[in-house]
């Protein structure tokens, strides 16, 4: 495995029981899977979704209806930010109207990518809820968003990067802080 510039904040054994522990945290605030629907936003929080699945599944017994979502043509950033930017799709072949709406992302940092997916989530219907999982929150809100469950907060500055890797992407599970650069 090649050697990482920052800190480890998670490893693979870490992120399992991290997973593990927020699927029985959302099985305990809905009292159960029954009407739930888990959503990951493209890249990572779609794995991350598919794992949360899975293991909810296994507790409950229940199937749990997933979807991806692109939240790329809902930035409010695209214009500015993204000279060409890659469209993924958005698989949500499920109803999510009057459904309890997972919504799954690796990192919360300014907010803008979750504000531009709950916007996508309305344009499928009106869900009687959404809440938020993350694996890690970084804080540096721009926008009045929160996580109803998060795998760990970290402390970062600005400038910081907080790299998430995933065995079905990156082929390993890790999560490292990056520090800023100093400028001398």
């Amino acid at each position: 495995m090649p050697r990482r510039k920052g800190v480890m904040i998670m490893d693979e054994k870490t992120m399992r029981r991290t997973l593990i522990r927020i699927a029985h945290e959302i099985i305990e605030r809905n009292k159960g899977a029954e009407n739930i629907g888990i959503i990951g936003i493209r890249t990572r929080g779609a794995s991350l979704a598919e794992r949360l699945t899975r293991i909810i599944q296994e507790i409950e017994k229940v199937e749990v209806p997933l979807g991806f979502m692109d939240i790329t043509l809902y930035r409010d950033d695209i214009q500015t930010k993204l000279d060409q930017p890659i469209i993924q799709k958005t698989e949500v072949m499920f109803d999510v109207a009057d459904k309890i709406i997972i919504l799954v992302d690796d990192v919360l940092f300014t907010g803008r990518t979750i504000r531009a997916a709950l916007d996508q989530i309305i344009d499928f219907g009106r869900p009687k809820s959404i809440q938020l999982a993350v694996l890690v929150d970084r804080g540096h809100r721009e926008l009045p968003i929160r996580a109803d469950y998060i795998g760990k907060n970290i402390p970062t500055a600005l400038n910081d990067l907080v790299v998430v890797k995933l065995e079905e992407i990156d082929k390993e599970d890790s999560i490292y802080v990056e520090k800023e650069k100093k400028i001398k």
